[in-house]
């Protein structure tokens, strides 16, 4: 059975990205991309659907031992894990460089102390776990091939085959280092070129390094905030500067529920919030990139703007079960592709406005269709924003009058007034600060519930929803409107867990709740980071650093998050690691060193 969500440890080069258990076990990789077919699912299913582990040998039925210690190699994506046993220690460096070519995982084992017996186990399935490969010699290299994919393994240490897996016994002494890597290449291809794994690691340590030494945030949550931001940019996929919310599908928002979802695209409100983040912390050339991919995922066709598209801006992601899949800890179904892509969102609109703005702002070099794009979104929100849609939380019940959406469409009308403001395009100044106006009037009149001084889900709503905590960080009111303090101290009121962490919104047990499904759910994780946030926006900045400091003690022990923390089982629990966790995480860190700056 595969490990607790956060036992996992995240590796990657930019285009995809493998999770490795504390016992040494990559349980989920798809190669070559992120959103290809896994060639280790066993994080879905069982070790018959894919999995390599390396660690010390054990008896056999008997389960492999966890590391003792493990650890980033310094602010790096390298990991490291050591086992201490009867015969030693051993170490065990897992990475993927940087793609300058074919794929790569390597494994490098490292003898510390002792003579340690260790063992590799392979076993190679294609297509999420459902295709056997056929795995043969070709001189000193085996090469698993099935269909379009072959993945070729390297090693100097000698292997054998049994039970359809490719096994490798061997002992590690002091200062001795081993070295296994696997490389995808197409079938048809040539054979990818032979691995230099000591030169590989010094390579991929040194991208790390400079990349982090980019950093402009020097703050009392430095190293959260480095963590974070590293595991962003393992998120994006480099060649076309798209941002996959996170690296897997179908970890479950309620162990043994069914809300189970495909993460591995770019939702342009994650992407754009992510945006933000990085800008924020001195990453222009990530912020310039994504804006190409947006500029090129929307084409000519702003008035068919979709919610999320594929990592290089591709629009049919059409959602299919793998059956053959029993599902994280018995989650089914196992999803793949995401059937939201065709939901009306207007949020979004917002979101991608508000970063095209702040990337302005930051003085990012002009784009002139990248204005031109934010005029003709603005120009299809003036006659659709008073529509219902499927809100932010993609629900998949009717549609509603959701106020974030209206919120968020106000965001984009006043961003585009204030980039014509600045004299950067022209645009109908005029009446887009009426259309702003009746917007914000809208919202107030039918969004709020003047009895219990809060705005509701949607309109007509008795319903709360976090989403309503992004108000004053908008800027749609002020933080010390009496309304706005009303929303904080009833989401408290309302949403809260136990220990302090905020619901999305009220779900509905074994009957279909507001969003169209059965099942609970954890406590959303950037929804707490969100009230943090607007706790030291009130002035109630020591609650909002103890809620804050809270959270971060959420993380695994590497620095990592998935989408929602369950109080009842008290682990982490939706797909991992998640952008969207990540980036909340950054913002609020950012505030609470502003406000200590300020003396708050």
């Amino acid at each position: 059975m595969a490990g607790r969500i956060e036992d996992y440890a995240l590796i990657g080069d930019m285009q995809t990205a493998a999770l490795i258990c504390r016992d040494g076990t990559a349980d989920w990789l798809c190669l070559p991309r992120f959103d290809s077919h896994a060639a280790f699912a066993g994080l879905l299913g069982t070790e018959e659907h894919g999995f390599w582990r390396i660690g010390p040998a054990h008896p056999s039925g008997a389960a492999p031992p966890s590391a003792d210690r493990r650890r980033y190699r310094g602010d790096s994506l390298v990991l490291e894990s050591e086992w201490d046993t009867p015969r030693g220690t051993v170490r065990v460096i897992d990475f993927m460089p940087p793609r300058d070519g074919a794929p790569q995982l390597i494994r490098i084992v490292e003898g510390v102390s002792g003579r340690v017996p260790m063992r590799s186990a392979l076993r190679m399935r294609f297509s999420y776990g459902r295709v056997v490969p056929w795995v043969h010699k070709r001189g000193d290299r085996t090469v698993a091939v099935a269909g379009p994919d072959s993945v070729w393994l390297d090693t100097t240490a000698d292997t054998f085959g049994k039970d359809l897996t490719t096994y490798s016994d061997f002992t590690v002494s002091p200062g001795e280092r081993i070295a296994f890597t696997i490389s995808w290449q197409p079938s048809h291809g040539e054979p990818p070129a032979l691995p230099d794994p000591e030169g590989s690691l010094a390579a991929t340590e040194d991208f790390w390094r400079e990349w982090v030494g980019h950093c402009t945030y020097h703050g009392p949550y430095r190293d959260a905030v480095v963590r974070s931001l590293i595991t962003l940019k393992a998120l994006t996929y480099a060649p076309t500067g798209g941002i996959v919310a996170a690296p897997t599908t179908s970890l479950p928002e309620e162990i043994g529920g069914v809300r189970n979802w495909d993460y591995r695209y770019t939702w342009l409100r994650d992407a754009a919030i992510t945006l933000s983040s990085l800008l924020r912390t001195g990453y222009r050339e990530e912020a310039r990139a994504w804006r190409e991919w947006l500029l090129r995922a929307v084409a000519g066709d702003p008035e068919n703007l979709q919610i999320m598209y594929g990592i290089a801006g591709e629009r049919e992601l059409g959602e299919a079960e793998l059956s053959w899949l029993p599902g994280y800890e018995n989650s089914t179904p196992v999803r793949v592709g995401n059937g939201a892509a065709g939901q009306l969102q207007l949020d979004v609109y917002g979101e991608v406005t508000e970063a095209l703005h702040l990337a302005h702002m930051t003085g990012l070099a002009r784009n002139d269709y990248a204005s031109v794009l934010q005029l003709r979104l603005i120009g299809y929100l003036e006659d659709h924003w008073n529509e219902p849609d499927e809100g932010i939380w993609e629900v998949r019940g009717p549609r509603r009058h959701f106020v974030h959406s209206k919120v968020m469409a106000w965001v984009a009308v006043d961003r585009t007034i204030k980039l014509i403001e600045s004299g950067d395009v022209d645009g109908p100044l005029e009446r887009w600060r009426e259309l702003r106006d009746d917007i914000h009037r809208d919202v107030c009149e039918k969004g709020y519930d003047k009895e219990r001084n809060t705005f509701t889900q949607s309109y007509g709503s008795q319903e709360l929803d976090a989403s309503l905590l992004l108000i004053p960080q908008m800027g749609f009111l002020p933080p010390d409107d009496k309304r706005v303090i009303g929303t904080i101290e009833a989401i408290q009121r309302e949403l809260s867990t136990p220990d302090g962490f905020v619901l999305r919104y009220p779900t509905a047990g074994h009957e279909a709740g507001v969003d169209g499904l059965e099942g609970d759910e954890g406590a959303f994780l950037a929804c707490s980071f969100w009230l943090a946030d607007d706790l030291a926006m009130i002035g109630r900045v020591d609650e909002a650093r103890q809620l804050f400091e809270k959270l971060l003690g959420l993380r695994n022990d590497l620095g990592l998050l998935a989408e929602e923390w369950d109080p009842r089982l008290q682990r982490q629990v939706g797909n991992f690691p998640q952008a969207f966790s990540h980036v909340p995480l950054i913002d609020t860190a950012l505030r609470l060193t502003a406000s200590s700056a300020f003396g708050g």
